[in-house]
C-alpha cells in the first residue's frame, strides 16, 4: 500500500523512471476501458458481472496503513543508521592504519570524498517518496475534526465527553499525528519537494492540539457535579447574663466568644471516574504533544474561577484595606465570621481534594501537579489572607478584640493540612504567609487589650449613679475580662509570642508603671505571673481606683459605701464564676477584696443606723430616776423622723445583688428592731393613751422590719 526509497545510483533512479512509466501506461489503460464500458465505481469481472465499490477509506484503516508505515519506517531509519555507523567505523580503522606516504593517500581520498558528496546531493534530490494515503489520512483526520470542533461549540454536546463511541479512535489518531511529524520532520527538510506536506501536518496537528485544550477547559468547567449554594450561617448570638441585651452592650460583644464555628463539611469530589479518564486522557495528549504550558495555564485558570466561586458561595467576599477603612465596624464584624467558616472549610475540604485532583490528573507528571497545586494554593491563600490584614488596619477600639481573637485562632489552628497535602517547600512558603498575618492580628489584638487602660483612664464622668447601683464601667471592664478569660490560652499564647518591649518614656504607662509592674510580678504561689496576667491584674488595679475616685461623688457617706459594696461584691461575684479569671487573680485578691466590702458594710451600718440608734438610747431619758416625758417624747420624735428620711431615701437605693441586699437588710433588722422594741417597752407607758401615744409612737417592731425589708428595692418616691 505504500513504498518509499532512498537511492544512491543513477541506474537506479533508470529503473524507477521505467517502472512509473509502466504503471502509468497500465493505469490509463484501465481507465480507457472503464469509460467505454460506461462503468466508474465497479470493476468488470467474471463474464461481465460488477464488483462492489470499494468501502470508503475511514480514519480506522487510514490509522491502521499510518501505524504500517511509522513502523517501517523506523526499521527503514534503523538500517541507515547501522549503515553510518559501520561506515564511521570503517573509517576510524583505516586511520589507524600506518600509510607511508601520506600525499598518497590524500590523493586517494579526494576523488572518493567528491563521490560521496555527489551521492549524498543525490539522496537529497530524490528526497523520501510519500505514500499516497497520507494525503487520504490528512483529509480524513481533518473531516473528523471538524464534526468535533463542531459539536464542542453545540448547545447539545454531551458534558464532559468527546463523542464517547469515537474517543479511543481519535485519541490514538492524534498520537499517530504527532509521531508522524515527529518522523517525518526530522528527514524532511521544509525547503524540499514534501516541504508542504510536512507544513500540512504541522497546522493539522496544531489545530488538534488547540481543540483539546478547548475540550479540556469545557470539561472541566461544566462537567462537575452540580453544587447546591451553601449559604454562610448565621451565628446566634449569646449573652453573658441575663437580660442578653445588657451583656451585649455591657461587654460590646454580639456573640459569645469562644463560640464553636459550623463544622466543616466533608470532601466531595466534582467529577465522575469517566470525566476524571477523559481529562487524563486530554492531558496526555497535550503535554506531550508540546503543549505542557497551555495545558497548565488552561487548569490552573479554570480551576481558580471554581475555588472563587466556592468561596462566593461559602459567603466570602474579598475585600481591600481601602475599602475596609472606609466599611463600618458592624459591617465588617459580620463579614467575619463566614471568612472564619470559608477559611476552614477550605484548608479542611476544598484545598486538599483540590490536591488529589491535581495528583489524579497529572498522575503522570509530579513536578507539574506539584507546581500547580503551588500556585492554586497561594493564590488562593493570597485571596483570604487579604482580609484579616485588611481588618487589621481598621481603628483599633476594644470591642473588636475578640473578633480579632477569632480570626487569630483560625489562622493558628488550620495549618495542619498545609503540611500533609502540599509540597514541602510549598508548605513552607504558605504558612509563613499564614504566620505572618497571624502575627499582625496578634499584635492588633495585643493593642486592643491593653487599650483598657485608656478606657478606664478616660472615663472621667462626674456625674454619680443614681442610687449606688454598679458602675458601667465596672460592669464593661469585668464582662470584658470575663470573655477574655474564656480565650486565656490563646491570649496567653498571642502575649507570649507578639507583645513588644515598650520605651521606657511610654505615655501609655503611668510614672510608676516599673514599679507598680512588679507588684503584679508573682501570684499567690510566689511564681511569675505571665504577661497577659500582669496586664489582667494591671487593669483590675486601675478599676479598683477609678471606681474609688467615683465613691468621692457621692456626697452621702453611707450611699457611697453602698455603691462601693455593690461594685466590689459585682467584682467578685464576676471573679468567683470565671475559674479562669479566678486562676489569674487568686484567692488573696479575693480575700482582700471581700475584706473591704465588709469594711464598707461596717461603714455604712455605722453612718445610717448607729445615728438612728442614737435617737432611742436611754441617755438623758431618766433624771433621778425620773423618766423626763419632755426629752422621751423628743427622741421618740427624732426617731420616726429620722427612719422616715432613711426609709423615703434609701429605699431608692439600688443592691442589685439580692443576697447582699438580704444580708444588708437581716444585719440592720437585727440591730435596730431589738434595740427599738426594748425601748419602746420601757418607756412606752409614760405616754398618755390616746392621742399623746399615737402622736409620738408612730411604728411598731412589726412595722420596722416591714419598712425595713422595703430598702434598696431601687423604687421611685
Amino acid at each position: 500500500m505504500f513504498f518509499f526509497s532512498l537511492t544512491d545510483t543513477s541506474a537506479t533512479n533508470d529503473e524507477e523512471k521505467e517502472g512509473t512509466a509502466a504503471a502509468d501506461d497500465q493505469t490509463e489503460k484501465l481507465e480507457q476501458n472503464q469509460t467505454e464500458t460506461g462503468e466508474n465505481d465497479g470493476v468488470m469481472e467474471n463474464g461481465g458481472e460488477l464488483e462492489p465499490a470499494p468501502p470508503p477509506y475511514t480514519l480506522e484503516a487510514a490509522s491502521e496503513d499510518i501505524e504500517h508505515f511509522l513502523s517501517s519506517f523506523a526499521s527503514i531509519v534503523k538500517e541507515k543508521e547501522e549503515a553510518e555507523e559501520k561506515k564511521e567505523a570503517e573509517e576510524e580503522a583505516e586511520k589507524e592504519e600506518d600509510v607511508p606516504d601520506k600525499e598518497a593517500e590524500k590523493k586517494e581520498e579526494e576523488p572518493l570524498e567528491e563521490a560521496e558528496k555527489e551521492n549524498e546531493a543525490e539522496v537529497e534530490d530524490a528526497g523520501l517518496e510519500i505514500p499516497e494515503f497520507i494525503e487520504k489520512y490528512l483529509d480524513v483526520f481533518e473531516e473528523k475534526l471538524a464534526v468535533l470542533e463542531s459539536s464542542a461549540s453545540s448547545d447539545t454536546r454531551v458534558k464532559g465527553y468527546l463523542l464517547p463511541d469515537d474517543d479511543p479512535l481519535f485519541f490514538n489518531a492524534v498520537g499517530k499525528m504527532k509521531k508522524l511529524y515527529k518522523d517525518l520532520s526530522a528527514h524532511i527538510k521544509p525547503e524540499s519537494k514534501q516541504g508542504p506536506l510536512i507544513n500540512r501536518i504541522s497546522a493539522i496537528r496544531n489545530r488538534a492540539m488547540c481543540h483539546l485544550e478547548e475540550e479540556f477547559r469545557i470539561i472541566l468547567e461544566e462537567s462537575r457535579y452540580e453544587e447546591t449554594e451553601q449559604k454562610p450561617e448565621v451565628v446566634q448570638e449569646a449573652a453573658e447574663e441575663v437580660p442578653k441585651e445588657d451583656a451585649k452592650e455591657d461587654a460590646g460583644q454580639s456573640t459569645e466568644p469562644g463560640e464553636d464555628q459550623p463544622a466543616v463539611e466533608e470532601p466531595k469530589f466534582e467529577y465522575s471516574e469517566n470525566v476524571l479518564a477523559n481529562i487524563s486522557k486530554i492531558t496526555f495528549e497535550l503535554i506531550t504533544g508540546g503543549h505542557e504550558i497551555e495545558c497548565c495555564e488552561v487548569y490552573m485558570v479554570t480551576r481558580r474561577n471554581v475555588l472563587g466561586e466556592t468561596l462566593k458561595n461559602l459567603g466570602y467576599e474579598k475585600i481591600s484595606i481601602d475599602d475596609a477603612q472606609k466599611t463600618p465596624w458592624e459591617s465588617l464584624e459580620g463579614d467575619i465570621p463566614p471568612w472564619i467558616r470559608t477559611f476552614k472549610q477550605c484548608a479542611n475540604v476544598h484545598l486538599p481534594a483540590e490536591r488529589k485532583l491535581v495528583q489524579i490528573i497529572f498522575s503522570d507528571y509530579p513536578s507539574l501537579s506539584d507546581s500547580i497545586i503551588t500556585n492554586l494554593a497561594r493564590c488562593l491563600f493570597l485571596q483570604f489572607l487579604s482580609f484579616p490584614e485588611a481588618v487589621s488596619f481598621c481603628k483599633l477600639t476594644p470591642e473588636k478584640l475578640f473578633k480579632f481573637l477569632d480570626m487569630y485562632e483560625a489562622l493558628r489552628d488550620n495549618l495542619s493540612p498545609i503540611d500533609s497535602v502540599f509540597p514541602k517547600e510549598c508548605a513552607k512558603k504558605l504558612k509563613m504567609e499564614i504566620t505572618s498575618c497571624r502575627c499582625r492580628i496578634g499584635e492588633a489584638a495585643i493593642c486592643i487589650f491593653c487599650d483598657l487602660e485608656n478606657s478606664i483612664k478616660s472615663d472621667t464622668g462626674k456625674t454619680p449613679v443614681a442610687g449606688g447601683a454598679v458602675h458601667p464601667l465596672t460592669r464593661y471592664i469585668m464582662n470584658y475580662l470575663k470573655y477574655a478569660c474564656e480565650y486565656k490560652d490563646t491570649i496567653e499564647q498571642v502575649f507570649k509570642d507578639h507583645s513588644k518591649i515598650e520605651r521606657a518614656d511610654s505615655t501609655s504607662r503611668p510614672r510608676n508603671y516599673v514599679s507598680r509592674s512588679e507588684k503584679y510580678k508573682k501570684n499567690d504561689a510566689g511564681e511569675d505571673r505571665s504577661p497577659f496576667q500582669e496586664q489582667l491584674m494591671r487593669i483590675m488595679d486601675l478599676l479598683d481606683q477609678a471606681i474609688e475616685a467615683k465613691s468621692s461623688l457621692y456626697k452621702d457617706v453611707s450611699l457611697s459605701s453602698i455603691f462601693m459594696m455593690n461594685n466590689g461584691r459585682y467584682m467578685l461575684q464576676k471573679i468567683k464564676g470565671t475559674p479562669e479569671l479566678y486562676q489569674v487573680v487568686g484567692d488573696n485578691w479575693c480575700r482582700n477584696r471581700s475584706f473591704d466590702v465588709r469594711n464598707y458594710h461596717k461603714s455604712y451600718q455605722r453612718e445610717t443606723w448607729t445615728k438612728l440608734l442614737g435617737c432611742i438610747s436611754n441617755e438623758g431619758v431618766t433624771v433621778k430616776g425620773k423618766v423626763v416625758k419632755p426629752v422621751l417624747k423628743e427622741k421618740f420624735k427624732m426617731f420616726n423622723t429620722m427612719f422616715e428620711e432613711i426609709h423615703r431615701t434609701q429605699s431608692t437605693w439600688v443592691v442589685y445583688d439580692k443576697q447582699l441586699q438580704s444580708e444588708l437588710q437581716i444585719s440592720i433588722a437585727s440591730v435596730v428592731i431589738p434595740a427599738y422594741r426594748s425601748f419602746l417597752g420601757r418607756y412606752s407607758g409614760y405616754l398618755d393613751p390616746g392621742r399623746q401615744s399615737e402622736k409620738y409612737i408612730k411604728f411598731q417592731p412589726e412595722d420596722i422590719e416591714t419598712y425595713i425589708d422595703e430598702l434598696f428595692d431601687g423604687r421611685k418616691n
